[in-house]
């Protein structure tokens, strides 16, 4: 699809990657861009329709569905951290992560689906991560969110298909934005990562790679655990310097 005059909604549009999606969509020449937040008067976007999501409410959802009902570009970009472990991290943690970027990213596309069959099918964008393919220690609970959040989309997209909705899934390794402040490691900008993902829309794309990290990530899936954890500690120790 073209990003040119599509109507585009973009979740957890008030900072980071979610503005830049919001930007760019705008730069792009999108017709026109719902931003939403939990607190929309936080969205500092001249040009954009603020709107109020927390996509852990199902009523919000359903709000924001009624008012975007033009939309033909859902991007799926709110999400979490809280650095919870899985056997003894914070079980509310763990359920919170899932509340948001699985869970919430699914309410989103039930409620919009069948607004954007309406419109000609579009397409949905998914903000996953490279950690859809691995764990590691402080990070576990978003590392089984975003392996959900990869599963969720890959059914989404059979499910999706016949009314011809695109579903692309995103993957990346970091972005700098406030999330990832505490890594002294290259990163992706925000707007790099926004026009990769538009860029693959536009081609169609069903997946994109945004950075080396999430490509070498992505080729180490087919290896033994034990092999892809080890691939994993020399990667990081060769971002950070260690």
């Amino acid at each position: 699809m073209d990003i040119e005059n599509s109507v585009a909604l973009v979740t957890g549009a008030n900072r980071g990657l979610g503005r830049a999606f919001a930007q760019r969509l705008l730069d792009r020449g999108a017709r026109k861009v719902y931003a939403t937040a939990r607190r929309p008067e936080t969205i500092d976007l001249p040009g954009v329709e603020a709107l109020a999501l927390d996509v852990t409410d199902p009523a919000a959802v359903r709000d924001v569905a009624r008012a975007a009902s033009d939309v033909t570009l859902l991007v799926n970009n709110a999400g979490i951290t809280t650095g919870a472990d899985l056997v003894t991290g914070s079980l509310d943690a763990v359920r919170h992560e899932l509340e948001t970027n699985l869970f919430g990213s699914l309410a989103t596309i039930r409620e919009l689906a069948p607004a954007l069959a309406a419109n000609g099918g579009g397409a949905i964008v998914n903000v996953l991560s490279a950690m859809s393919w691995f764990g590691v220690k402080g990070a576990n609970a978003y590392h089984l969110s975003k392996a959900a959040g990869w599963a969720m989309t890959n059914g989404v997209r059979l499910e999706l298909a016949e009314q011809g909705t695109l579903v692309t899934a995103v993957h990346l390794g970091l972005a700098d934005t406030d999330m990832s402040a505490g890594w002294a490691v290259d990163k992706i900008s925000p707007t790099a990562l926004a026009d990769a993902a538009l860029d693959g829309v536009e081609a169609g794309s069903t997946e994109v790679l945004a950075d080396q990290w999430s490509r070498d990530i992505k080729s180490w899936v087919q290896l033994l655990p034990e092999e892809r954890d080890a691939q994993v500690v020399r990667g990081l120790a060769a971002m950070t310097g260690a």
